[in-house]
């Protein structure tokens, strides 16, 4: 793999994570105004997402259930993985180049970002 191929393929991942990302948020936005469309928002008190929508596993099966806020924040999340899955496909293809510079700091960066996501409070 050369760097020409790879930058090709990283720039092709990201189109498609943000485009997707996007897609699903959209269609999430316009289900909840759909659903939501009567109702009166009070800015007085905060009300929290559905419980179910805090964690990862409660996000997606929200929805895979077609979930508007569920949606919505899948989307979010598959926003936020976009360029995680961006350095860390820059680190496959450093290690497929035997470019041990570059694929230690793609370590190094990978980890720091899988580190912060899952201990965010």
């Amino acid at each position: 793999m050369d760097d020409k191929r790879l930058e090709s393929i990283i720039g092709t991942l990201l189109r498609v994570g943000v485009l997707l990302a996007a897609s699903i948020v959209f269609v999430g936005g316009f289900a909840y105004l759909v659903q939501n469309h009567d109702s009166l928002v009070s800015y007085r008190v905060f009300m929290p997402s559905l419980p179910q929508a805090r964690t990862l596993a409660g996000i997606v099966r929200s929805a895979a259930r077609f979930n508007s806020e569920g949606l919505i924040q899948f989307g979010l999340l598959l926003l936020i993985a976009t360029p995680v899955a961006r350095v860390a496909l820059a680190l496959v293809g450093f290690a497929l180049e035997r470019d041990r510079l570059y694929a230690g700091v793609s370590f190094i960066v990978l980890a720091i970002l899988v580190y912060s996501l899952m201990h965010a409070t």
